[in-house]
C-alpha cells in the first residue's frame, strides 16, 4: 500500500515534463494560457522567497533542478503564446489572453516602442548585471569548494579518530560536503539556463515582431501601422510577461550563490549586520548637509536625514540597554553536578604529556590521529567487530614526553618518547659494529611494544640506520604499535553487548537459521557476550562468524555448561588455534609435561571457585623456566599439550609469563596437524637434545 501511495508523487515530475512538451506542441486556449502565466509568476515568487529564507545554500540544494524546470515552463509558455498571438492576434488584444493584453496595456501604456525599450532594459539588467555576476560567483565558489574538499574530508577523519564525532555524525558531515560540492558544480552550469532563457526571449520577441508584420500585412490585409500596433504590442506584452519571472529567478539564483552560512535567514542576517548604530549617524549628517544646499530638494533630503537620525537614536538606545535575561525554570543550579560531568563514556583513551601535543596538531598533519585510525581499523578487521571510538587527550599527570593507553580508565600501556627524533629498533638484523649498535649512535632504549633494543636517533640518520639493518619508526608509530599490542592482549574487554548485537545482526542477514539456533535461545545477549569474550580471551577472533557460530550451535546441543561449551568450541576450531604459531605445511613445535608431573597437578588441590587445579609455586616456576628456555633455544613460538582438565590452569599460569607458548589440550589438536616434540618438562632423565626433535605419533 505504501508503494502504491508513493506512485502519484513519483509520477508528478514525469507528467509535468510531458505537460511542458504538450504546451510547446499543442494549441491551447487563451484562458488556459492565462492560468499558466499566473502559475509561472507564482512559482518564480515562491522560488525567490525560499532562496531568501534559506539559512544555508544546502537548505535549497534542489535549486539547480528547480531552475531548469522553471526555465522549461517559461519557454513552453513563450512558444504557446507565440502561436496564439500569431494565429489570433488580428482579432484584437483579448484574443491572446487577458494577461498578455494587461501587460501590454498597463505596463507600457499601449505604446509598443516604450515596451521595446522597457524590455531591453530588463534584458540588460538580467543578463549583464544579475545573471553574469551570479554565474561568476558560482564558478569561483565551485572551484573553492572542490579545492577544499580533501581538507574537509581529512578534518572529518581526524574528528572521528579523536572521538569528537560519532560515525553517524561523520557520515552526515561527509554527505553535506558532497552535496555542497555537487550544488556549486550544478549552479555553475545552471546559471547558463538563465542566460540562455534571456537570449531565447530576445529571439522569440524578434520572431514575433517579424512574423506579426508579415502575417498581418499578407494574410489579413492590415497596413504596416495597424500590424505593428496589433502584433508588436502583443509581442512586447508576451515578452514582458515572461521576462518578469525570469528576472525573479535570476535574483533568486544570485541570492543563493552569494549566501554565507549563518544561523539566520538572509533578512535576519542583513538586518542584524545593519543594526550597528555607528553606520546611521554619518548617513543622517550627510543627508542633512546635502539638504541645506539651496539647489537641492530640501523637502526630500531633510526628512530622509531625520529618518536616518531617528534610526541611529533608536539603535543606540537599544545597544545601551542591558540585555534581557529570560528566567528559565529548568536552569541548572550552580551546585548541581550532572553524570556527564564526572563520567567518561569513551572506552579507550590515549593520554599524552604536554610535550607530545604536536603529534595531534592539525597544522603538523596530526600524524598520531592517522596512525590511531589505522590501528583501530586493523584491530576491528582482526577481531571481527567494530571497535568503539578512541579518544586522545592531554594529561598533566604524565611527564612531558610520556604517554599512556587507558582502557576503561585503567592504564594498560605506558611509555616515553623523544619528540623530533626517530626510534631505530634492532629486530635482529643489525650488522655488528664497534659500539654494539651497528655503527649508529643515539640514546639507548627499549622498544615498548616488543622489548627489543633500540636507539633514539636524529631524523638525518634515518637512511644510515636503515642501511645498518634497523627498523626505523616515528614517535606516532611507536604509540600506535604499543596501543595495538596492549589492546590486542585485552581485546575481550572491548566487546560489549552493543557490539555483539551488531555482530549478530550482520550474521543474521547471511545465515538467519544459524543465528536462531543460538540467539536469543538458548543464549540471550548477556550470555552470548560472555561466551564470545571468553573465546576472544583464548585467541579466537570473530572475523569469521559463520564457522564460529556453527561450532557454538553444535556445542550447545551437547551441553549448557559454560566451560564445557568453550572447550567444545575450541576443539572444533583447533586448526584456527594452531595456525597462529604453525605456518601451513610445517610441524607444530610441541612441549609436553611428564606423565607423573601432569598426574600430580591433576591430583592436587582444586580451586573451589573455578574448579581448576592449583599449581604449587615451585612447580609453576619450574614449568615457566623450562618453557622459556625451550622457546629461546627454538627461536619461535611453541605449544604446550596437556590433558583437558589441566589446560585452563596452565594457560592462566603461562599467558602473562610465556607469551610465546600456546597452551592446548590434546583434544584441540587437528588430526592432520604434523607434530614435533621439542621437550618434555618434569621427566626424570635429561630432556632430549633440542636440535633433534622427535616426531610425535598421531
Amino acid at each position: 500500500m505504501a508503494r502504491l501511495a508513493a506512485m502519484p508523487a513519483a509520477m508528478a515530475l514525469p507528467v509535468g515534463i510531458f505537460a511542458l512538451l504538450a504546451l510547446m506542441v499543442l494549441p491551447i486556449p487563451a484562458l488556459l494560457l492565462d492560468i499558466f502565466f499566473v502559475l509561472n509568476i507564482a512559482i518564480s515568487i515562491a522560488v525567490l522567497m525560499v532562496s531568501l529564507n534559506a539559512r544555508r545554500v544546502l537548505d535549497f540544494s534542489s535549486f539547480p533542478s528547480v531552475l531548469l524546470f522553471a526555465t522549461l515552463l517559461r519557454l513552453a509558455l513563450n512558444v504557446a503564446s507565440t502561436r496564439v498571438v500569431l494565429v489570433h492576434g488580428h482579432e484584437g488584444g483579448a484574443a491572446a489572453g487577458e494577461v498578455i493584453e494587461s501587460f501590454a496595456a498597463f505596463l507600457v501604456g499601449g505604446n509598443f516602442v516604450v515596451g521595446l525599450f522597457v524590455f531591453a532594459i530588463l534584458m540588460i539588467i538580467n543578463m549583464i548585471v544579475i545573471t553574469k555576476g551570479a554565474g561568476r560567483v558560482s564558478e569561483v565558489s565551485a572551484r573553492f569548494v572542490l579545492d577544499a574538499l580533501p581538507g574537509k574530508q581529512m578534518a572529518i577523519d581526524a574528528d572521528i579518530a579523536a572521538g569528537l564525532v560519532t560515525a553517524d555524525e561523520a557520515r552526515e558531515r561527509r554527505r553535506e560536503v558532497t552535496i555542497e560540492a555537487d550544488f556549486y558544480g550544478s549552479m555553475d552550469g545552471a546559471s547558463k539556463f538563465v542566460k540562455g532563457d534571456a537570449m531565447a526571449a530576445l529571439l522569440i520577441l524578434g520572431v514575433n515582431i517579424v512574423a506579426g508584420f508579415a502575417i498581418g500585412m499578407i494574410s489579413h490585409g492590415l497596413s504596416a501601422t495597424e500590424a505593428g500596433e496589433v502584433y508588436v504590442t502583443l509581442a512586447v506584452g508576451d515578452a514582458l510577461v515572461a521576462q518578469v519571472p525570469s528576472l525573479l529567478l535570476s535574483i533568486a539564483a544570485a541570492a543563493i550563490v552569494t549566501r554565507v552560512s549563518d544561523t539566520r535567514d538572509l533578512s535576519g542576517q542583513i538586518g542584524g549586520q545593519f543594526a550597528d548604530p555607528r553606520g546611521w549617524l554619518p548617513v543622517a549628517l550627510i543627508l542633512g548637509a546635502v539638504g541645506v544646499v539651496p539647489a537641492m530638494p530640501q523637502l526630500i533630503f531633510l526628512p530622509g536625514a531625520a529618518i536616518a537620525a531617528a534610526i541611529w537614536w533608536r539603535l543606540k538606545r537599544h545597544a545601551a540597554a542591558p540585555p534581557v535575561v529570560i528566567e528559565d525554570v529548568d536552569e541548572v543550579a550552580p551546585d548541581h553536578i550532572a553524570l556527564a560531568d564526572v563520567s567518561d563514556a569513551t572506552l579507550v583513551t590515549i593520554e599524552l604529556g604536554y610535550g607530545l601535543i604536536g603529534l595531534v596538531d592539525a597544522a603538523q598533519g596530526a600524524p598520531l590521529i592517522t596512525r590511531i585510525t589505522g590501528i583501530r581499523k586493523q584491530l576491528s578487521r582482526d577481531l571481527g567487530f567494530v571497535l568503539p571510538q578512541f579518544r586522545i587527550r592531554d594529561s598533566l599527570d604524565l611527564g612531558a614526553q610520556d604517554y599512556a593507553v587507558l582502557m576503561g580508565g585503567v592504564s594498560v600501556a605506558r611509555g616515553s618518547l623523544r619528540p623530533g627524533k626517530l626510534l631505530a629498533i634492532d629486530a635482529g638484523d643489525v650488522r655488528p659494529g664497534t659500539n654494539g649498535y651497528g655503527g649508529l649512535t643515539g640514546e639507548a632504549t627499549r622498544d615498548p611494544s616488543f622489548d627489543c633494543p633500540a636507539l633514539w636517533i636524529a631524523p638525518a640518520a634515518r637512511d644510515h640506520a636503515i642501511a645498518e639493518g634497523f627498523l626505523v619508526v616515528d614517535p606516532s608509530t611507536v604509540i600506535a604499535t604499543h596501543a595495538n599490542q596492549a589492546l590486542l592482549a585485552e581485546a575481550h574487554q572491548l566487546l560489549g553487548p552493543d557490539e555483539v548485537r551488531e555482530w549478530v545482526n550482520a550474521l543474521k542477514e547471511r545465515a538467519p537459521a544459524l543465528v536462531e539456533a543460538v540467539y536469543p535461545d538458548p543464549l540471550p545477549l548477556a550470555a552470548l557476550t560472555r561466551t564470545l569474550r571468553a573465546l576472544l580471551t583464548d585467541g579466537i577472533g570473530l572475523a569469521h562468524p559463520q564457522p564460529l557460530f556453527t561450532a557454538l550451535a553444535l556445542a550447545l546441543q551437547k551441553t549448557s555448561d559454560f566451560d564445557a561449551v568453550i572447550d567444545a568450541v575450541r576443539a572444533d576450531l583447533g586448526a584456527r588455534l594452531t595456525a597462529r604459531i604453525a605456518p601451513p605445511g610445517e610441524a607444530l613445535k610441541v612441549v609436553t609435561l611428564d606423565a607423573g608431573l601432569e598426574s600430580a597437578i591433576l591430583g592436587g588441590m582444586v580451586d573451589p571457585a573455578t574448579g581448576m587445579p592449583l599449581i604449587e609455586p615451585d612447580c609453576g616456576a619450574m614449568i615457566v623456566r623450562e618453557i622459556n628456555r625451550i622457546a629461546d633455544a627454538e627461536g619461535g613460538a611453541l605449544a604446550l599439550i596437556v590433558q583437558p582438565p589441566a589446560r585452563r590452569a596452565l594457560a592462566a599460569l603461562l599467558k602473562p609469563r610465556c607469551p610465546r607458548c600456546l597452551v592446548l589440550s590434546i583434544t584441540e589438536l587437528p588430526a592432520a596437524q604434523p607434530i614435533a616434540v621439542v621437550g618434555v618438562i618434569g621427566a626424570a632423565d635429561e630432556p632430549p637434545p633440542l636440535a633433534a626433535p622427535k616426531e610425535l605419533a598421531a
